[in-house]
């Protein structure tokens, strides 16, 4: 493991779990200016690095209405 990697991911994301496979899966929200709030999600291995990066939009309801996956693939805003 990464240790400077893991702190600095830490440091960065308000949130994190540990996954079966040893990684990590980090997350914060930034609340919306007409409501709602956008979450950024990044999944590590087990050695700190980045497997996905993807932005999630929810509405002022707190239902998901889109999804952008950013890493490793910019695959731009998909509605769903």
């Amino acid at each position: 493991m990464n240790e400077n990697k893991q702190a600095k991911n830490e440091k960065e994301f308000d949130n994190w779990e540990e996954l079966p496979l040893g990684g990590r899966r980090y997350w914060f929200d930034v609340k919306g200016k007409m409501g709602g709030f956008a979450r950024y999600i990044k999944i590590t291995d087990v050695e700190e690095n980045t497997i996905s990066f993807v932005q999630e939009i929810y509405s002022n309801r707190g239902s998901l209405t889109s999804i952008h996956e950013k890493y490793p693939v910019d695959k731009g805003h998909q509605n769903i």
